[in-house]
């Protein structure tokens, strides 16, 4: 059972997302909260496996709260699935450089919510590296840093795949240009986010743009 907990300001918002999740043999709504000031008590005391968090919230809002989470949980901190208003807005892309697994329009068909819930509670993400990176490019245009020691513990290989990720690129996509399997381009990808001490592959995409690889 998958155990979700919903942070929004708004109450009827909250009441409708609740009746769709409880409505789920697979999934239920352990908690609410109407700003991300309680997000760490809510988190202890609940124990969820996926927050739902709106980005627009009064006192703390869902880019803070979501750092916070991770700050102090780091790996015990359940999965973020950022709500936004519009598809393509920097604070959906503050949120995902704070650790959230993705973003969702609040306006999507509740098919898709669901869906999303279950994939970020797989451990995979809801946005995708092209759009990261598109993201980025429109939000972030000047990168701010150049890589640390940790960038010299990869391979030519890793640093190879890595950039690949960085402009987007599938796992299926980095094989063919490659010509290695995509399970190898899996194994790499895994070696470098232990290296880099890294989430995701979404987070690939930031770490590049962040230290000026691309």
């Amino acid at each position: 059972m998958i155990s979700v907990a919903l942070v929004d300001d708004q109450p009827l918002f909250r009441s409708g997302i609740a009746m769709v999740i409880n409505s789920q043999d697979d999934m239920t709504v352990v908690a609410e909260a109407a700003t991300g000031a309680t997000i760490l008590t809510l988190c202890r005391t609940h124990r969820p496996d996926v927050v739902l968090m709106d980005i627009r919230m009064p006192d703390t809002d869902g880019i803070e709260a979501t750092s916070t989470l991770f700050a102090e949980l780091g790996a015990e901190a359940p999965k973020v699935l950022v709500l936004t208003t519009f598809d393509l807005e920097e604070a959906a892309l503050s949120a995902i450089e704070a650790g959230a697994s993705g973003f969702i329009v609040k306006d999507t068909e509740p098919e898709f919510l669901l869906a999303a819930i279950r994939q970020v509670n797989a451990g995979s993400n809801v946005v995708s590296s092209a759009a990261t990176r598109s993201l980025f490019e429109q939000f972030r245009p000047a990168a701010r840093s150049t890589p640390g020691a940790e960038y010299g513990e990869l391979t030519p290989r890793e640093r190879e795949i890595l950039l690949y990720v960085a402009q987007g690129m599938s796992n299926s996509e980095v094989a063919g240009q490659l010509f290695i399997s995509e399970a190898t381009v899996k194994t790499h990808v895994s070696r470098i986010l232990t290296k880099l001490d890294l989430r995701d592959r979404i987070h690939m995409v930031i770490y590049a743009y962040e230290h000026s690889l691309v």
